[in-house]
């Protein structure tokens, strides 16, 4: 399935019936009076978040949302059946916008949770609610309001307790496999991963975390270069990012100038991002032998100056996955 993360959409929510002008007529009630009922409600437009679903494609194709008008009211004080309201499901961390005014109208985060985009109109009043002692066979009547409408823009921003963050062929997809049961595609060459990957790290019952891979970042990334750019925003809401970097990158570059052009980066994107709590992980240690891997980890840990925590990890062999997997619960109070 087609990865899509933002969609522009039309919602209408349906008119109210008008009321109804009537007046009683029955054998021998020669002054029955006005029995005029009033009109249904129109059927307003909901949101409601699904956790079945992780894309907007849907909304390529179907644009247009409509809810149904109120039925009119009829004589003998009937009033007309209110239209049902109709239920729009997206993903979880769903940002609903409204396009004319750029204003947020609502962010579905949580399973079921509904949101209310388009407001039905309301019936309008039968002429029984105008009679009165100097109007006794009152004609006035109310139309039913119209619905609401507006278009709305929708942005997914993925919901990750933690977000995966390294150039291309970092290993983010080797270790979303290795830990969790995703399996996005994996290979040795860049942007194999085309779009976010979400995987549930399940350490026993009750005690789990989900795990955002995004494609890998290039610089220029915060100006459009490479693929990233497209899925930064999706790292905005997680508590944790783990910086991957290859011990020995498979371009013969510098390690540690990979982590500074990305710290970069985030920081054009978003400064709040460069803010978050960033552990470092270096990646694919089974490719050194052990003298030769601790002389690598501490030129690139000291020469980044780097103050957090920071792992080194093999996701073929296994090699600190244990111990990675087990300081995120703690840090995220999944203990």
């Amino acid at each position: 399935m087609k990865f899509v993360d933002e969609a522009r959409i039309e919602v209408r929510a349906g008119r109210g019936g008008h009321g109804s002008v009537s007046f009683r007529r029955e054998k021998y009630i020669p002054k029955g009076g006005p029995d005029g009922g009033d009109g249904g409600d129109g059927g307003s437009v909901w949101m409601e978040a699904d956790p079945g679903l992780n894309t907007l494609v849907d909304f390529r194709h179907a644009r247009m949302f409509q809810a149904r008008n109120g039925q009119p009211g009829q004589g003998r004080q009937r009033t007309g059946k209110s239209a049902e309201d109709i239920v729009v499901r997206v993903p979880l961390g769903t940002i609903v916008r409204n396009v004319e005014t750029d204003e947020i109208i609502g962010d579905v985060t949580q399973p079921g949770q509904r949101l209310l985009v388009a407001r039905g109109g309301t019936g309008g009043k039968g002429n029984i609610h105008f009679k009165s002692s100097v109007n006794r066979t009152p004609r006035q009547f109310t139309e039913g309001t119209a619905g609401e409408a507006r278009a709305l823009h929708l942005e997914l921003k993925v919901l990750a307790d933690v977000g995966l963050l390294g150039f291309p062929n970092a290993g983010k997809s080797t270790l979303i496999s290795a830990v969790s049961k995703a399996r996005p595609k994996v290979a040795d060459y860049p942007f194999t991963t085309l779009h976010p990957n979400l995987g549930v790290v399940s350490l026993e019952p009750g005690r789990s975390f989900v795990i955002a891979d995004i494609p890998g970042i290039i610089e220029g990334a915060a100006e459009g270069a490479g693929l990233g750019h497209q899925f930064l925003k999706h790292l905005q809401r997680t508590g944790l990012l783990l910086h991957l970097v290859e011990v020995q990158p498979i371009d013969g570059s510098d390690p540690v100038e990979q982590v500074k052009a990305l710290e970069h980066e985030l920081g054009r994107f978003d400064p709040e991002l460069l803010a978050k709590p960033r552990w470092l992980v270096i990646t694919k240690t089974d490719q050194l032998a052990d003298p030769e891997l601790e002389r690598a980890r501490d030129r690139i840990v000291g020469d980044l100056r780097w103050q957090g925590p920071s792992f080194m990890i093999s996701s073929v062999s296994g090699a600190g996955l244990k111990q990675l997997v087990s300081q995120i619960a703690e840090v995220l109070g999944r203990t």
